[in-house]
């Protein structure tokens, strides 16, 4: 085993370990719940968190993979070591961080940035990209945006055959078409804009697409774009100095693990419509949209939750409600009792389950069912740091014990199809005194409205 893996912290080694759950990655004892079903006689898979686990458990099974998946493990090592090394830099030298940076920083602290960029860089045609010193990455805001365009393989995977780059002065460095060198069953031209005759000739390789790009990236220059991890995924490029522009911003009415369309974004953010519905997608003016979103988010702030188009909200969230901090030892099924109607309780909560708590979404049959439910949960309703409804409440057990818990609602306040749901901005008139009365009635109508809904056994130890 590698010496930077050995001596890596425990909290890293469970990082780790769940990255192999997520991507199912199985050593030579089979994945970890075969691991532990196999080296631990006492307790098996029924503690089957990383995190309740010891180190020497934790190396012991990635012990178990091979040498190419442990030199891979010691990357994320490093990569780990290098966040750390910029929260302290960022800590001590807060006055010299550059904007653009801080930006960086607020995507890395989102709650799905470790799901959605721990990339399989392991993987055959992959680039790792490091950024460079680390004082002169914080001090620069030197940026690039990029988007990319995907087609649908017959293999099953996408594969990039358009991109486009842009620097933070909408000047364009990079667009151009890419060969997937493999078989193409969907080109998706009604979404890409790319056709087949457009791809005819085009001998450009995604190999020379992942040189230019470490190219323009060089001295550590910060990359954006919008949901950027799916474009990194094609892409093949495994960069960690990202903005990703729908993380920077907080929505009203939209659950906090949803992020907003770009065409969204850019209505509600700089005013303008991307597309109209049902067009193609023009990627050298998505890249434009990130950097525009970027801009904006540092000149204006964007600090307060901003309401996003209903059409950006899915339906099923709007018949769904979140309970969280639940403690581990009180069962998913024990928590209907609090609520009326016939809801159900999501299946898969794995991926939820953080030290001594998770959460699990609540399900109900129809918006109507799963909002009465909320109004009728006896308990303090507050709001959650994104503005969203929520209520602590006390559930008794069978056995007389009381757990606590919250509640939180998916969308902030009414329902967001309701047309009283306002816009950011309100409509231009011609009266001064006039748009002043709509705004602060529109005021009063959202404080009603939310008033009103809110091999030999190994010795496994365990913590």
């Amino acid at each position: 085993m590698g010496e930077r893996l050995a001596s890596a912290e425990k909290e890293v080694l469970v990082e780790i370990v769940r990255f192999t759950q997520k991507n199912g990655l199985k050593g030579a004892e089979g994945g970890w719940k075969d691991f532990l079903a196999q080296n631990d006689k006492k307790y098996g898979v029924s503690v089957s968190d990383p995190k309740k686990r010891t180190k020497d458990v934790l190396l012991a099974f990635l012990a178990t993979f091979s040498k190419d998946f442990q030199k891979y493990f010691s990357k994320l090592v490093r990569r780990h070591a290098e966040r750390r090394a910029i929260e302290q830099y960022m800590n001590e030298f807060s006055g010299k961080i550059s904007p653009e940076q801080k930006l960086v920083q607020l995507t890395t602290e989102h709650t799905e940035y470790r799901k959605n960029y721990y990339f399989p860089s392991y993987q055959e045609g992959w680039k790792i990209v490091r950024i460079g010193k680390l004082a002169s990455s914080m001090n620069s805001g030197a940026m690039l945006a990029i988007d990319c365009e995907m087609v649908l393989c017959n293999d099953g995977t996408e594969a990039v055959v358009r991109v486009c780059v842009v620097d933070n002065k909408l000047e364009v460095k990079l667009d151009t078409l890419v060969n997937p060198l493999k078989a193409i069953a969907d080109y998706r031209t009604n979404v890409t804009g790319v056709s087949k005759k457009d791809l005819e000739g085009v001998k450009c390789p995604l190999v020379d697409v992942q040189k230019s790009l470490k190219k323009l990236l060089a001295k550590g220059k910060i990359l954006a774009g919008h949901s950027l991890y799916r474009d990194l995924y094609v892409l093949k490029f495994d960069y960690s100095r990202v903005i990703d522009t729908a993380y920077i911003f907080k929505y009203a009415n939209l659950p906090t693990t949803a992020s907003a369309s770009l065409n969204s974004l850019c209505k509600s953010v700089c005013g303008y419509t991307l597309r109209e519905e049902g067009k193609p997608h023009d990627c050298l003016k998505d890249a434009e949209a990130a950097m525009n979103l970027v801009t904006a988010k540092l000149k204006d702030g964007f600090n307060d939750p901003i309401e996003i188009a209903e059409n950006s909200v899915p339906e099923s969230d709007q018949m769904t409600l979140l309970a969280h901090r639940i403690p581990v030892y009180l069962l998913s099924q024990e928590l209907l009792k609090i609520f009326s109607g016939n809801p159900s309780i999501e299946e898969k909560i794995d991926s939820r389950i953080r030290g001594e708590f998770y959460s699990t979404r609540i399900l109900f049959k129809d918006i109507d069912e799963a909002d009465k439910a909320f109004d009728e949960l006896d308990g303090q309703e507050t709001k959650d740091s994104s503005g969203r409804l929520q209520k602590s409440v006390l559930l008794k057990r069978d056995n007389g014990d009381v757990a606590g818990f919250f509640v939180r609602k998916m969308v902030y306040g009414s329902r967001v199809n309701n047309p009283e749901v306002l816009k950011k901005r309100p409509q231009p008139t011609d009266n001064g005194e006039q748009k002043k009365e709509d705004v602060d009635g529109d005021k009063q109508k959202r404080q009603r409205t939310s008033k009103k809904h809110g091999k030999k056994a190994k010795t496994v130890a365990v913590e």
